[in-house]
């Protein structure tokens, strides 16, 4: 069976699914939340369970299926959403089917920049779930990253062009978790714009930390 379109959106969206309860978020994506009609769906996800790329539930892929479709994670803090991010986050969606983005926790980002962030966790979650390129959009593990890393089981990671992660780190932690993971660096045509820079031009302040 050649998979189509409609079929990698209709196996996206279970995948996304599953990730979402196993992570206990209460609201995730709707196989039907596509355009395409309800019958043309059903037909396809039939052919789909026929030849063994979903489960019989309709709601687990298979290791068939999941083997056919690339996921991509990366992550940040996403607090000021500016043009490097939507330029970014489109690059590492063109690397793959799915893109899931972690957004970094309030402790997380108080740990990193010293001062709390403009907007809370939270908020910042439903900022990255109203873009169009994310299929996903989940806040991080503040205690260990790679527990996310482990549940998402990404083929590729994608770095942020600013971003302090070590390649090589991450590379060895995924090997311990028995991941085969490949990492990749995202550039910016516009590398000189950042949250950083847009807070000092406008006078943004933060509450400190000491």
């Amino acid at each position: 069976m050649k998979l189509n379109k409609i079929d990698k959106i209709i196996m996206s969206s279970i995948y996304v699914n599953s990730i979402a309860k196993t992570l206990k978020f209460t609201k995730f994506m709707d196989v039907n939340k596509n355009s395409y009609i309800e019958d043309c769906i059903n037909l396809r996800l039939k052919n789909l369970i026929k030849n063994e790329f979903v489960d019989s539930d309709k709601q687990t892929l298979t290791n068939k299926g999941r083997a056919s479709i690339k996921v991509i994670l990366t992550g940040g803090v996403f607090d000021i959403i500016h043009p490097g991010h939507i330029h970014t986050l489109n690059l590492a969606k063109s690397l793959g089917d799915i893109l899931i983005v972690v957004v970094a926790t309030d402790k997380t980002v108080l740990t990193l920049k010293k001062k709390s962030s403009l907007h809370n966790q939270k908020q910042r979650c439903l900022l990255i779930n109203s873009l169009k390129m994310v299929d996903f959009g989940i806040i991080g593990n503040e205690n260990n990253m790679f527990i996310t890393v482990k549940n998402i089981n990404p083929e590729i990671i994608a770095l942020g062009y600013d971003q302090l992660h070590q390649e090589k780190s991450i590379i060895e932690e995924c090997k311990k978790l028995n991941l085969n993971v490949e990492i990749t660096r995202l550039f910016s045509p516009v590398p000189e714009i950042s949250s950083s820079k847009i807070e000092t031009k406008y006078k943004i302040n933060h509450k400190q930390e000491s």
